[in-house]
């Protein structure tokens, strides 16, 4: 509009003072643009931004602070803090570990059948079992899956909010649906109390499979990739998993 009309004549239209337009043009153009060495937010957030994304979302407000200073970028704490917390950029929580196996328990423990031998010659001759855990925004949740180690592949799941013995069972009860082994098949998994319980063992018995158990706090006995591998079966089908070792 400047470029057709004067400014004197367009505020005598619009019935301003000439004096007042060019007052309010200084104050918003300090406003866009800020003191001399002043960030705008919009400058600093996207600062903020690449710093939070580079460094995998581990600063929190005193820590992306400091990096922002060393970066020749100067800013209040306070300036720090307060548009973290405006526009949602925190540091990511660690997780806390959570412990799948509780060894310490007076059930009977099956012997170790397998002695690390965990490559059978054909389908449904070795199975394992293990439990591992996924973080969601309502909490934990546990899963349980089974594996047979021939080749790799979950063949029965179960996914709960808790670890009874229940969560294991479930994933049993279903690789034996889906797979309908014959009598003779090895279960090997760890001496939690959910495989030694009673009602877990009596299910193994009436299915005709014998249970095996490592050596007590041998990780290597369960082949210490049994959750890897079935974590990362299940992402495969479309279920995140964070793995338990």
């Amino acid at each position: 509009m400047r470029k057709q009309y004067p400014v004197s004549i367009a505020c005598e239209v619009l019935e301003v003072s000439a004096s007042g337009y060019f007052t309010w043009a200084r104050q918003h153009k300090a406003k866009r643009t800020g003191p001399p060495g002043r960030y705008s937010d919009e400058a600093l957030l996207a600062h903020m931004r690449a710093i939070h994304a580079e460094v995998k979302q581990e600063y929190g407000w005193p820590r992306m602070h400091k990096e922002l200073l060393a970066r020749g970028i100067r800013v209040g704490k306070e300036r720090v803090r307060r548009l973290m917390r405006q526009h949602g950029i925190r540091a990511k929580t660690k997780r806390k570990f959570v412990v799948t196996t509780d060894s310490k328990h007076n059930l009977p423990v099956a012997p170790d059948l397998v002695q690390r031998k965990f490559n059978p010659e054909a389908p449904n001759q070795l199975w394992s079992g293990d439990i591992t855990y996924i973080a969601t925004e309502e909490g934990w949740v546990y899963l349980a899956a089974v594996i047979d180690l021939f080749s790799r592949q979950v063949v029965g799941w179960s996914m709960k909010d808790h670890m009874q013995t229940s969560l294991v069972k479930d994933a049993l009860t279903m690789a034996r649906f889906r797979r309908r082994p014959v009598a003779g098949l090895i279960f090997h998994s760890d001496r939690g109390s959910q495989y030694c319980s009673h009602e877990f063992q009596d299910a193994l018995k009436g299915w005709g499979i014998r249970s095996s158990m490592s050596r007590k706090g041998n990780c290597w006995d369960t082949q210490s990739n049994i959750s890897m591998s079935a974590a990362s079966g299940l992402t495969r089908a479309g279920i995140g998993v964070m793995p338990l070792r």
